[in-house]
């Protein structure tokens, strides 16, 4: 696959999922660079805003397998792995393969499970991979985990343990419509679509699993010069320097930054990366990786505003 088919399929899915989603761009953008960079999304946002909506729309657009699982207090690891079960007639344990086993795995709701049941997830996200007594079990490529949660409601839930969330690519934000697009959704029903039948919407299928496989490749033959990775490097530094933080972000974060580049590149149409790419992925990557004093929180700061500062106080490489 050439660079150049990366942008026109990359438009073809934005495309596809803008048929239902209204609006939303920098959300619906974010899923599917993540999706062509391989690397996992936590999104954020009150309900009813079409978290949920928009990955059933993706796995719509992309040829392949798709799961969902609803976390609740009662949800075990092993509903998420997989387990070893005896068969009597064989006289052996076999193992029946849990909903991790597909290409796109939606989450959601993450946080209403306890820490034991999303450390399942650790080993999954990272590796790509399921040990269950004692073997080790490879998913199909490509997979991405997409995760949501409600930020409002927190009875009944777990925060996310930091070694998983330093685990997702991305943290997208999702807010509410403004009005134009309010009244763009209200139009589908008003027109007798209804979202919850995505066959109302005639939708097309725009990749499969290979094509999927095929970008990942295609997009690592895109540039990235020395003084991007340096830039890169700074920003990270300056994070884990500044005042009003007191965990920065791991050296995962520049893997990521760098990754989700080089794909963001492709998607709009170069072969190599510039500054201003780097400064469009910097919210999605380091929002949930910084860790704020108390005092800063105390005052209203919040992570976006941190990075929007640190990102003027770093100097760009110039072109």
């Amino acid at each position: 696959m050439q660079l150049a088919d990366v942008k026109r399929l990359f438009d073809g899915v934005v495309q596809q999922i803008g048929k239902v989603v209204v609006g939303q761009m920098e959300l619906v953008e974010g899923v599917v660079v993540a999706l062509f960079a391989e690397g996992s999304v936590l999104i954020e946002g009150p309900p009813g805003l079409g978290k949920t909506l928009l990955v059933n729309v993706l796995s719509k657009t992309v040829s392949c397998q798709f799961r969902r699982v609803q976390f609740t207090p009662d949800l075990m690891p092993s509903d998420l792995t997989g387990h070893s079960i005896y068969d009597m007639k064989q006289q052996a344990f076999t193992f029946n393969q849990g909903p991790v086993f597909t290409n796109i795995l939606l989450t959601d709701e993450i946080n209403r499970s306890p820490p034991k049941t999303q450390s399942a997830l650790l080993e999954v996200m990272q590796e790509q991979q399921v040990s269950v007594d004692g073997k080790t079990h490879v998913l199909q490529r490509p997979f991405l985990v997409i995760a949501t949660q409600n930020p409002i409601e927190h009875e009944g839930t777990y925060p996310l343990p930091e070694a998983q969330v330093d685990r997702f690519m991305f943290k997208l934000l999702v807010d509410y419509p403004p009005p134009a697009d309010e009244v763009d959704i209200l139009g589908h029903y008003a027109s007798g679509k209804d979202p919850r039948r995505l066959s109302d919407f005639n939708l097309e299928a725009v990749l499969k699993s290979e094509d999927v496989l095929a970008i990942q490749q295609a997009v690592k033959g895109v540039i990235v010069e020395p003084k991007v990775l340096r830039y890169i490097v700074d920003i990270l530094d300056a994070s884990r320097k500044w005042g009003s933080v007191t965990i920065g972000p791991s050296p995962r974060a520049g893997v990521n930054m760098l990754l989700a580049s080089r794909t963001l590149a492709a998607c709009r149409g170069r072969d190599f990366v510039t500054p201003d790419d780097i400064k469009e992925l910097a919210p999605w990557i380091l929002r949930h990786r910084l860790r704020l004093r108390p005092e800063a929180e105390l005052e209203g700061e919040s992570t976006d505003d941190t990075v929007r500062a640190i990102l003027e106080a770093v100097e760009a490489p110039k072109s």
